[in-house]
Formats: C-alpha cells, structure tokens, sequence
C-alpha cells in the first residue's frame, strides 16, 4: 500500500462531499497459505468459517486468526531465519498457532530436525497452552519456514478491521488436517484456479482479499517458486482497498487499478458513496468545486469519452477545463451545470476532441467568458487548429474566488503530446489536470511532428517536479477516472516510455535497412496488432529522438 508522502496536500475538508468518520483501528492477525505440489500444480488448504462467525461467515478462508500478546513472548520456542525480524517473528508464531488449533497442523521440529510426528500432535491440547505444551515435547516452531506473502488491510468502510499479513509455508510432510468443527470446517485441498472457477460458479464463497490472493498464487508453478519469491522478506503486495458502486454493486479496487485513485479523492475515510459508471449523460460530482462532465465520444483513442472539467462553486462561478468536441448536448450539459455561471474556458490543447466546443459554450454564456490556451503551430493537422482569445504563460494563475473561498489554477505548459499542450494545478488543493499528458488506462500518442517525445519526457519531468512542489496526490486526466499516486504514476509513465524506446532501439538495430511498417511488430509485440497503425505514430516519435541522440548505431 502506497504511503502518503510528508508533503502531500490534502484536499481541503470544506471541498469534500461528505462528512468524513474515522476508520474504525485494524487489530492484527496472521494468516497462513499452507501449500503443496501435486502433478496438476500447486495446491492450498483451505476451510469453511462457521455460518456464526462474526467476521466473513461461510467464506472459504486459509487459517489464521487474531495475535495474541502470548505470541509476542514465544520468540525463545521458535526458529526464526536472520532476517526475520520480531514482527514477522511473531506473525509467523501466531500462523503456526492458529493453524494448529484450527486444522491441527503443527508446522514445528524437534532438535534433530525432525518434523513434528503423529504422536506429537495427538499429545498437545489444542485448547491448552500452545507454545508450553509444544516445548514440552522439545519441539521448536519452525517459523523459519514461514515466509510472508502479501500484507492486507481490511477496508475502511467495515465495522471490524484488521491489518494481516497473509504468510506462506510448505505443508508439513505425513499430516493431514483436521478442522475444529467449532470455528473451522470442511477443509479442502485446492488449486488456485479450481477455487476461483468454483467461487464465480457460485459455489465455493470467499472474500476480496481471498480471491486476489489466490489470483496471484495461480501464476507459480510449484511450491519453491513461490518461496523463493518470499525471500525478501517483503510481502508481494501490500493493499487496503477502497469500494465503489458499478452498476449498483458495491465493488472493490486495488492501488494498482484505475478506479482507486478516484476513491481515494472522493470518499478519502473509505465510506462506499460513490458510482464508478461512466455517465455521458449527467455530470459526476468529484469535489464540491470540482465536477466532471464525460462527452459521448468513447472511443479507442478517447477511451469512455473525454473529460471536461468545472473548477469552482455557485458563489465563485466556474473555470470550464476542455469543453470538448462539437456536441449540442454535451455543451449544454457544461453550461447547465455550471448555471451558466463560466467566468474562463480553458482548453489544455487543440486537438478535435478537446477545443471545438470552446466557442460555442462561450456563446452560450451572457457574460462572454474569454477563451483561453495555447494558440496551435503550423505543425498541428486542420482539424487541431485552434486560437484563443488570449495566450496562457507558462506558470501563470488564474483565480476564482467567492464565498470566502479561492480556487487557484496554475498553468504548466507541457508540449509533447502536441505542442501546445497546458497542464494545471489546483493550487489549494494539490490536485493536477493533466489533459492528454497523463491518461488513465493507457499511454497517449505522441504524433509528430505536433508531438515531440523528448518534449514529452521533459515535460514529465516538469509534471514531477510539480508534484513535489505542491504535494500533488491526484492526477485528473482527460480520459478515464482519476489516478493516485501521481508522482508515482507520472515515474511509471516515463519508465514505461524509456523501456519502449529501449525496444525501437532493439528494432532500428536488428533491422537497420527497414523503416517503421518493420519495426512496429518488433517494438510493440506486447501490444495487439490492430492497435498498430496507432503505435506507427508514437515509434516515428521515438524514432526521431533515437536518431536525433544517435543511439541508433550504437
């Protein structure tokens, strides 16, 4: 789970839409995935919760359960690897307890190495003191074989939470389970994909972090695959996800996944308040001075549509942010929203899905808002030909203000995707509107000789240092939902356009006398071939920058 950084800007309270409660405190837990190879693949045991169980009734679930303080004590009982710290120490401890009073799998050695044996687990009491009764016996928990494999964290939104690491240890060799019957049922041998394929049956009940786990545990072929990618010490994947409404169904997000970061901004306490849906139809409400208005034009190069953007309130009136392309109904939608109250229009750049509805939203509004932007070059294709009223600088403001309140955009010119691309920040509130700079879902085409990639790259590195500057957190693109992470988003952009170049390199290279028809197929394998004469435009751009540093022969 990604931390927010000591000089991030918070969204300010009065800008959010709904009161916020604090998250009820996680209490922590260990889990365990005991593990196996068979001829078909890896298998994990798993168990039924009791239909009573307070926390996920009926789920199939691996065992686990609550840390005790006891457990926190027996780090002298247990054989720990020397880079085990005393928290994982004790997590694994706490997994090898729950495991064995649950399922009666005692993951534990005796000095000569042997494993646990029958008699063993037949003499200690799984209602008795656990760790005594094991020393007693001169077993020794093998918490040196128990690696970590993710971190989870329940959603904020839940009553009761816990903070969980999901550990991972091979089944001991001669035992088999046997469940509790009291909070444990049914345990069943698995493999990850037969789990998965029974739960969307809709026979086999488990819950989000269940399902995602097993995702992840489905791509290793055997059970020294897997540990061995523990070895670090550090969990695969680290994530609290947040919920939102998809097609009236309450739905959960990872970090990684494009719907988190518009959680996060809109519902910051985790409550599930918000409809995920694309709507073309009505505007989506992000803030309480800032609302989205999504154009009909989906697309494969607008995505679910293009984004305009309203920046204020009804005391302030309204900075409209890319009015999009020519349509009646989309204009009237901005306008209508915005109660015709729009002091500026402001278009990021010139292209046809973007700044054709400029002038007509203007005309729109009695009072004449200037239009305002980036004037295109000659290199900008007819239909991206766009002057305003009045040219924006670069690190220039535009200010809002009513109601006691200031809304504050800072202009950033970002040539790259075309050259007369503007990118803003929302001063007071650490956010930045990106246009077609940063996309969420996909990269943008940078199609020259409007788009320049070195421009591209360096305007990145202007959007990085923006982000650094005004603590930004969340990024607002013209297509698709609103990202967090920014800076680090922004990082995996531009590493993912380097990793590119570094393939168009690998192609000019290994067919130095072909042109960009051969070289496509090379560069963009990762990439569906229908998507190519797209790619064709953003390789010239590459292409050219190669060339031009001359790492073509090199």
């Amino acid at each position: 789970m990604q931390r927010r950084r000591d000089n991030a800007r918070m969204v300010r309270p009065t800008q959010l839409l709904h009161p916020q409660r604090e998250p009820a405190a996680p209490r922590p837990a260990a889990t365990v995935l005991l593990v196996r190879d068979t001829h078909a693949g890896i298998e994990v045991l798993m168990t039924r919760r009791s239909a009573t169980a307070s926390f996920a009734p009926g789920a199939y679930v691996f065992p686990g359960g609550t840390i005790d303080a006891a457990d926190a004590q027996a780090h002298a009982f247990a054989r720990r690897r020397p880079t085990q710290d005393d928290t994982r120490l004790t997590q694994s401890i706490a997994a090898i307890r729950e495991s064995f009073e649950e399922l009666g799998i005692l993951i534990a050695r005796h000095a000569d190495g042997r494993g646990a044996s029958a008699d063993d687990i037949a003499a200690i009491d799984r209602h008795g003191p656990f760790v005594q009764q094991c020393a007693e016996r001169g077993l020794m928990l093998a918490a040196d074989e128990v690696f970590v494999f993710a971190h989870w964290i329940t959603d904020r939104d839940l009553p009761r939470r816990f903070d969980v690491p999901f550990l991972i240890a091979r089944m001991p060799e001669g035992q088999s389970p046997v469940a509790d019957e009291s909070e444990q049922f049914e345990p069943v041998w698995a493999r990850p994909a037969d789990a998965l394929a029974r739960h969307e049956a809709g026979s086999f009940f488990m819950v989000y972090p269940t399902i995602r786990t097993l995702e992840r545990l489905a791509k290793f072929a055997s059970v020294k695959d897997v540990l061995d990618a523990c070895a670090s010490e550090q969990p695969l994947w680290t994530s609290c996800p947040r919920a939102g409404m998809v097609s009236g169904v309450d739905t959960r997000f990872m970090e990684h996944e494009m719907q988190f970061g518009e959680l996060a901004l809109v519902s910051p306490d985790g409550q599930y308040a918000h409809h995920l849906d694309w709507r073309t139809d009505d505007a989506v409400q992000l803030l309480k001075n800032l609302t989205r208005i999504t154009a009909p034009n989906p697309g494969v190069m607008t995505g679910p549509g293009t984004n305009s953007y309203l920046i204020g309130d009804p005391s302030s009136g309204y900075i409209a942010i890319d009015p999009g392309p020519l349509d009646p109904d989309h204009l009237e939608r901005i306008w209508r929203t915005a109660g015709g109250d729009i002091r500026m229009i402001v278009c990021t750049h010139s292209h046809p899905d973007h700044s054709p509805g400029a002038k007509p939203l203007q005309a729109m509004c009695k009072n004449k808002p200037p239009i305002l932007g980036l004037a295109s070059l000659p290199t900008a294709r007819a239909a991206s030909e766009f002057v305003p009223d009045r040219p924006l600088a670069d690190r220039e403001r535009l200010v809002l203000e009513g109601g006691g309140q200031s809304h504050t955009l800072e202009v950033i010119h970002t040539p790259g995707h075309a050259a007369n691309h503007l990118c803003l920040v929302m001063i007071e509130d650490g956010l930045l509107i990106s246009g077609d700079h940063v996309l969420n879902g996909s990269t943008t085409v940078v199609d020259p000789p409007d788009g320049d990639m070195t421009d591209y790259l360096e305007s990145l590195d202007k959007l990085t240092a923006a982000c650094e500057m005004y603590g930004i957190e969340f990024i607002l693109p013209a297509h698709g939902h609103v990202l967090g992470f920014a800076p680090q988003a922004i990082a995996r952009l531009k590493s993912h356009r380097l990793q590119r170049e570094a393939k168009v390199v690998a192609a000019m290279r290994a067919k130095p006398h072909a042109g960009p028809e051969e070289w496509v197929p090379l560069a963009y394998d990762d990439v569906p071939a229908r998507m190519w004469p797209v790619a064709k435009r953003s390789l010239i751009a590459h292409v050219q920058r190669i060339e031009a540093l001359g790492l073509a022969h090199g």
